[in-house]
């Protein structure tokens, strides 16, 4: 069986779409995990005392062993498969996210959001599989719509918590188990996904890679396999310009995610739930808004091929620079929702702009090309996290990073193909279509 030219939304029938729903289901609960203790927060800072200081530091840990674990996990895919990789991660995931619900003081939990921090390697996971299942034509839509869908659990995550434990509390769990309870929740449905994926999933649409290898196929998407897959990533320049511009789009997803709903509890004096409810718009954009930049990159690529691509990721990161200094600067509680809705439309097309152009860097070296453009955004958040713990003012910090996502956007113009990568592009894209 070969790549998939189109996308049967309704269909689980073939081994692409199987892998296409989920993938961003898997990606969806490793979100939700991740992210399930920021609109805890601001319960969680009074249960520990927590300083102003100590809960950059928790920011901080939440995204920056991501780093490690993205830049290794994309070589893992290469090397064991997407299939056995994504198993693995959520079985291991799910160890710190129930974990943390244990935490007795500070460093107990900094410990344990730390190690939390892995799941956010799923992400990668989720873009490899579904680049080996689909074709050229769709390969953006693809990659896009399984990130924004799984990038939603994360908004999902934001409404949902606070009102989890509140209905804990009203069940009669004690205040102070609250907490604990709900962020078990998402531990639970990790194990439960792990289970789903083994049993109806494949690494590509030929089949596992370890079949495959015992029947001397090769295996073109992992061709440069583990340390090679990186090695030839690194030497390709177009990999660090994705790199950086992945850091200023992702990476700042993932700074409001940690973010917001404190930002909106402290500077608008919302309720816990209401700031919840305003930060969970922000990740609700990715339901469509990823999958529309994917979508239009692949639509302007049929029409003037891969630089174009490259063209319509300039315009989104300068759309998410303006808009976030609009952001920073808003008077009032309706102005910051409005204003976030807008700069959050333009990260999220952003993120799936980039991810658009992930399958064509090199195609014999996916793995480590998704696991370092990947790693990028995680390193992207975590700067954001010293840069905030540094200025000790979110309001500045955002206006800060507003000036800097905008100046970024130059590495998009950068990123240029050759005739040879373009036409390449093409041929394939003829090939599957004609299939």
């Amino acid at each position: 069986m070969s790549k998939s030219n189109r996308i049967e939304l309704f269909s689980l029938r073939t081994p692409p779409m199987r892998t296409f729903h989920l993938t961003w289901m898997a990606f969806f609960v490793c979100f939700f995990a991740w992210f399930a203790c920021a609109p805890l927060m601001p319960v969680i800072k009074g249960e520990f005392n927590l300083t102003a200081g100590q809960i950059a530091n928790i920011n901080i840990a939440a995204v920056a062993v991501t780093i490690l674990v993205r830049l290794v996990i994309g070589p893992m895919c290469d090397r064991f498969g997407p299939r056995k990789t994504y198993t693995g991660l959520l079985l291991a995931g799910a160890v710190p996210v129930i974990g943390v619900a244990f935490a007795q003081s500070y460093e107990s939990f900094l410990f344990f959001r730390l190690l939390i921090g892995a799941v956010g390697a799923s992400f990668v996971i989720t873009q490899y599989h579904t680049s080996v299942m689909f074709a050229p034509n769709v390969v953006g839509t693809a990659n896009a719509a399984t990130a924004g869908w799984g990038n939603a659990g994360g908004g999902v995550a934001q409404g949902l918590m606070p009102l989890l434990m509140g209905a804990l509390i009203m069940l009669g769990v004690s205040h102070g188990w609250g907490w604990r309870v709900a962020l078990m929740v998402p531990g639970v449905l990790m194990i439960i996904m792990a289970a789903v994926y083994w049993r109806f999933t494949q690494d590509c649409p030929e089949g596992n890679y370890d079949d495959l290898r015992a029947a001397g196929v090769t295996i073109e998407s992992g061709k440069r396999g583990g340390w090679a897959s990186f090695r030839a990533a690194a030497a390709n320049y177009r990999v660090w310009m994705l790199f950086i511009t992945y850091g200023a789009c992702f990476g700042v997803e993932i700074f409001i995610h940690n973010i917001a709903a404190t930002y909106y509890v402290d500077h608008f004096k919302l309720s816990l739930e209401s700031a919840g409810i305003a930060a969970a718009s922000f990740g609700l954009l990715a339901l469509f808004a990823r999958a529309l930049g994917g979508f239009v990159s692949d639509k302007v690529a049929l029409a003037g091929g891969l630089n174009r691509r490259a063209t319509l990721l300039f315009v989104m990161m300068l759309g998410e620079g303006l808009g976030l200094l609009w952001f920073a600067h808003a008077g009032s509680v309706v102005a910051a929702v409005v204003a976030m809705l807008c700069f959050g439309l333009f990260t999220h097309m952003a993120c799936g702009a980039t991810y658009a152009l992930v399958p064509f860097i090199d195609r014999k070296a996916l793995g480590g090309v998704a696991g370092i453009i990947g790693a990028g955004g995680n390193v992207g958040a975590v700067l954001a996290g010293f840069l905030m713990k540094g200025l000790g003012n979110t309001q500045q910090t955002l206006s800060t990073l507003g000036v800097l996502v905008t100046v970024s956007a130059l590495c998009a113009v950068a990123i240029r193909f050759t005739t040879s990568d373009t036409s390449g592009d093409a041929v394939a894209v003829d090939n599957k279509v004609a299939a």
